[in-house]
């Protein structure tokens, strides 16, 4: 049969980490609870499926990668970079059923500096380019929202309500909630700027060198300044809009889009404060693909069980059979040999032998 379109990317996603160098990281279908349940914020979707092992521990069929892999990197080994292609198992937002999704993805983890962060946005925008020349990463930096925040003197209780409006690009709610708050007018103010800004780099850097307030502002905005350098601006779109759990993420993050599709089919960043919280001293940044929704990117492509159907009947001479559908396979096309066509199967060309 031929190969589906998403076969081909995951194909393509494989050798294009194997040239940056990332080795693949394998891992069981089942996973301790345990490793899942002490970071359920980290995770996409909360709802774990377990089972109890013979053994009387409680497993997890593994609803998420980059726990295992961080789990298994060694401290202090300097930076470890894999790439996996695996299935995990959430429960999907509109039926609330488990579903197995693919993910292909890479992860860094180590003592994460600007080569490294600019290299993993780098293969995002390359993972995205494999699968469309029209596509959009749009790109984020967390230490420029805690800096305002930080400026602003916002309680760290009060910080999830701000990010929340500000994913939902709901100003007004966002400007409401400032004023409740009793936060500086210009901070609020620059909030709302921040929370609306989305554009080319070109553009909006301008912008965000107006709002610095700080070091760490400061910091964040010449990352953001080198590693966009190194991407195709016309595919680069700065939004802020894009804020995870500050639990856990710090730095970049980032999500990609293709046309065609209503969500984003990449999602990562970077996630020191994860390594933190299971008290190492080193960080990560890395990203995953969601293959399964490339399944709608098929559209009515015409799909082949084979290459070629070679008929033949009782008259015709066993070697002639297979020495024909042999040559045919030298010439890279895939023969089914058959007495007559099968029913529910589709072929490019049929012959018959003889």
């Amino acid at each position: 049969m031929e190969p589906s379109r998403t076969e081909q990317v995951v194909q393509q996603l494989r050798e294009l980490y194997r040239r940056y160098g990332y080795t693949q990281y394998k891992m069981s279908k089942f996973e301790p609870y345990d490793l899942y349940v002490h970071n359920k914020s980290f995770l996409v979707s909360e709802d774990i499926l377990t089972f109890t092992d013979a053994d009387g521990r409680l497993m997890a069929l593994k609803p998420d990668v980059t726990l295992s892999i961080v789990k298994n990197a060694k401290e202090g080994a300097g930076l470890q970079k894999v790439y996996y292609c695996e299935n995990v198992y959430r429960t999907s937002p509109m039926t609330r059923g488990f579903r197995e999704i693919m993910q292909t993805g890479l992860e860094c983890v180590g003592e994460i500096d600007l080569v490294a962060m600019g290299e993993v946005l780098l293969l995002a925008a390359k993972s995205l380019e494999t699968i469309s020349g029209d596509y959009l990463l749009d790109v984020s930096h967390l230490g420029f929202v805690a800096g305002l925040l930080d400026s602003a003197q916002v309680a760290e209780e009060c910080r999830a309500g701000l990010l929340k409006h500000m994913e939902e690009k709901n100003v007004p709610a966002l400007g409401v909630y400032c004023r409740e708050l009793g936060l500086d007018p210009e901070a609020s103010e620059d909030l709302c700027q921040l929370t609306a800004l989305y554009g080319p780099p070109a553009q909006m850097l301008p912008v965000l060198e107006e709002m610095v307030r700080g070091e760490r502002m400061e910091l964040a905005l010449a990352e953001l300044r080198d590693v966009c350098s190194l991407l195709p601006e016309r595919h680069l779109r700065l939004d802020f809009s894009i804020v995870n759990n500050m639990d856990y993420y710090n730095g970049f993050i980032f999500r990609g889009y293709l046309p065609g599709l209503p969500s984003g089919v990449l999602s990562g960043g970077r996630y020191d404060n994860l390594l933190h919280q299971m008290g190492r001293g080193d960080g990560a940044i890395g990203f995953a693909v969601y293959m399964n929704l490339l399944e709608r990117l098929e559209g009515t492509r015409e799909r082949y069980d084979a290459d070629m159907l070679l008929l033949y009947d009782d008259k015709t001479p066993v070697p002639a059979v297979l020495e024909e559908a042999e040559r045919c396979r030298q010439g890279g096309q895939s023969v089914r040999v058959e007495r007559q066509r099968p029913e529910g199967l589709s072929f490019r060309a049929v012959r018959k032998v003889g």
